[in-house]
């Protein structure tokens, strides 16, 4: 699982898997692109990646704004190839379908599938032609199971799914992997800030496991997916939940 040599693009890079994945991932050899919409979290991960040595360079941005998230992908492109493609950053807008409006549900829809879908066209070409790859979308085991109340989380995750196998039969004669990952629920700052215990707890209880999951539990599948290990496995949803929706 060396990843020397190459270089990875992470979205939400600033907190929990994101930031999780940036350090697997350097500690493992790949120097960093990393792109969040905060940029104070953003640093902080930057200096972690520093300290293990490894080359990284940032952006603090709105991915859902194109023109920017587009300059940013030209502007790390100059640092070198970008092989490796993480789609993690997201958020939720919570409702159920009679309550949710069609602004929000767009919003979640938006990052969840557009970003990665244009972050999809504007680097699949170059992994293509240098015949190596590894995209890996963040999904949820939302996307399999659905959920109360998340009619748009669950909705989005279940799209990335389908958008990872359909470029995964594009790409997979050029030597790109196309995979997600399918996190039950993981200790993340937002997790612990802003998801009541009532909540949680009913969730633990269904999880084979009988606890959360841990950001660098995830970030470790992940960077599996990166490496040559990995190199005969695409198109593939991959769940990562201790159990959980089985």
């Amino acid at each position: 699982m060396d990843l020397s040599g190459h270089l990875a693009l992470i979205t939400g890079a600033g907190q929990g898997i994101g930031r999780a994945c940036a350090e697997v991932l350097a500690l493992k050899g790949a120097d960093l692109i990393l792109f969040d919409k905060n940029s104070k979290s953003l640093s902080e991960t930057a200096d972690k990646i520093s300290a293990i040595g490894r080359q990284v360079f940032t952006r603090a941005l709105d991915l859902t704004d194109m023109d920017v998230l587009k300059k940013a992908v030209a502007e790390a492109k100059r640092r070198g190839r970008i092989d490796i493609l993480v789609n993690n950053a997201g958020f939720d807008r919570p409702g159920t379908s009679a309550k949710i409006s069609t602004e929000e549900f767009w919003e979640v829809l938006n990052i969840h599938v557009v970003v990665p879908f244009v972050l999809i066209q504007l680097l699949l070409p170059g992994m293509r032609e240098a015949g190596w790859g590894r995209i890996i979308n963040v999904s949820s085991i939302y996307a399999l199971i659905g959920a109360k109340a998340e009619v748009a989380y669950s909705t989005a995750k279940a799209g990335l799914i389908g958008l990872t196998k359909s470029v995964a039969k594009e790409a997979g004669k050029d030597g790109v992997t196309v995979n997600a990952v399918l996190p039950g629920l993981t200790r993340t700052p937002t997790i612990e800030t802003l998801m009541a215990d009532k909540y949680k707890q009913p969730i633990i209880d269904n999880t084979t496991l009988g606890r959360m999951g841990e950001a660098e539990e995830i970030a470790s599948v992940i960077a599996f997916l990166a490496s040559d290990a990995a190199s005969y496995i695409t198109a593939t949803p991959i769940p990562v939940s201790g159990g959980w929706g089985i």
